[in-house]
C-alpha cells in the first residue's frame, strides 16, 4: 500500500499497462480474457492502495507468465504462443510459423538482474522455501487470490499459486501452478503450491538437462529441512573409518570382515542427511 502511494496512480498503472495487464496477450488460443483493471479516472485512494497489492484487479495466468518472463529475461516482453508451426501434411511445407516477437521493453537489464536475485531469495530465505532444490538455483513467488462471487469477496476461499523460474540466474523455464480453493491445509501458498511446484521443477530440470550450479544464495535452514552432503567414498577403508566418515547417515552392513568392499550409493553422490548407506564388508 505504501509503495502504491509513493508511486502514485499514474505511475503504478503505467507499469500495469507496460507489463500487459488489462489487455489480451495475443496468444494463439481462443477465449483469452482481458482481465479486470480499474479505469484510471476511477482510481481514488482506496483503489490505488488495493491495486498495489492486487485486490480489486484480476490478471490471467498467461498474463502473469508473460509479465514475469520479461522481468527475468532482461526486460523484454514477448508475445506468447503455443503452436510453433503448422505444416502441410504431404509436402511438409510450412503454412504458419510462430517466431519470437518482441512487443516492448519493460525494465532495464540491471533491474532484471536485481529481480532475479530477489526471486531466488524468496525460495532460499522466504515463503517459497518448499520449492527449494539443493544444487539448483530456483526463483519464485507465492500468490494468494481471494475469490469473488456476485461482487463480494468470499471467506476462506482462495486461489493459491506459485510462480517459479529455473535457473534463476539464467532462466530456461517458467512454471505457474495454481490450486483452486485447497481444502484441509493452511491457506498459505508456501505450504500448498510451492511443494507441488518443486516436484514439477524436478521434472523440468530433468527434461531440459539443467546442470547443478554453485553460487546460489545460501539457504536459511529450518528444523524440518533436509540437509544434503556429498557422500564420502569409504571403499577400501576400515569399518571404523567408514562409520566415522558417514556420521550424517544411517549405515547398514552386509558380509563379514573389517574392510569396506562396496558402497551404495557410491561416493560423491549428493545425499540427504539421515539417508541409508549400505556397505559390503570383507577382508
Amino acid at each position: 500500500m505504501k509503495l502504491g502511494q509513493l508511486l502514485g496512480k499514474e505511475r503504478l498503472f503505467s507499469y500495469f499497462d507496460l507489463f500487459g495487464f488489462g489487455k489480451k496477450t495475443g496468444i494463439d488460443l481462443n477465449g483469452e480474457s482481458d482481465g479486470i483493471m480499474f479505469p484510471l479516472d476511477k482510481v481514488g485512494e482506496l483503489e490505488l492502495v488495493t491495486s498495489a497489492f492486487g485486490q480489486g484487479i484480476s490478471v490471467t495466468p498467461i498474463q502473469q507468465v508473460t509479465a514475469v518472463s520479461s522481468v527475468v529475461n532482461g526486460g523484454n516482453l514477448y508475445m506468447p504462443y503455443v503452436v510453433k508451426s503448422i505444416n502441410e501434411p504431404t509436402t511438409n511445407s510450412v503454412i504458419l510459423s510462430n517466431e519470437k516477437k518482441l512487443i516492448r521493453k519493460t525494465i532495464s537489464k540491471e533491474t532484471s538482474e536485481t529481480m532475479k536475485y530477489a526471486l531466488e531469495s524468496v525460495v532460499a530465505r522466504g515463503g517459497g522455501r518448499y520449492a527449494y532444490i539443493d544444487g539448483y538455483r530456483i526463483g519464485g513467488k507465492t500468490g494468494t487470490a481471494q475469490k469473488v462471487k456476485d461482487g463480494v469477496y468470499l471467506d476462506n476461499n482462495y486461489i493459491m499459486s506459485f510462480m517459479a523460474v529455473v535457473p534463476s540466474n539464467d532462466p530456461k523455464a517458467i512454471l505457474y501452478v495454481a490450486i483452486d480453493n485447497p481444502k484441509n491445509t493452511a491457506l498459505l501458498s508456501s505450504y500448498t503450491t510451492a511443494p507441488v511446484a518443486r516436484r514439477i521443477l524436478l521434472d523440468i530440470i530433468d527434461a531440459l538437462d539443467i546442470k547443478r550450479q554453485s553460487g546460489a544464495i545460501e539457504k536459511v535452514h529450518y528444523w524440518d529441512d533436509e540437509i544434503y552432503y556429498t557422500l564420502p567414498d569409504t571403499v577400501g577403508k576400515s569399518r571404523k573409518e567408514a562409520v566415522r566418515d558417514l556420521f550424517y547417515y544411517n549405515v547398514e552392513y552386509s558380509g563379514s570382515g573389517e574392510k569396506v568392499l562396496e558402497q551404495s550409493p557410491k561416493g560423491g553422490t549428493y545425499l540427504a542427511a539421515g539417508s541409508t548407506v549400505r556397505l559390503l564388508l570383507g577382508n
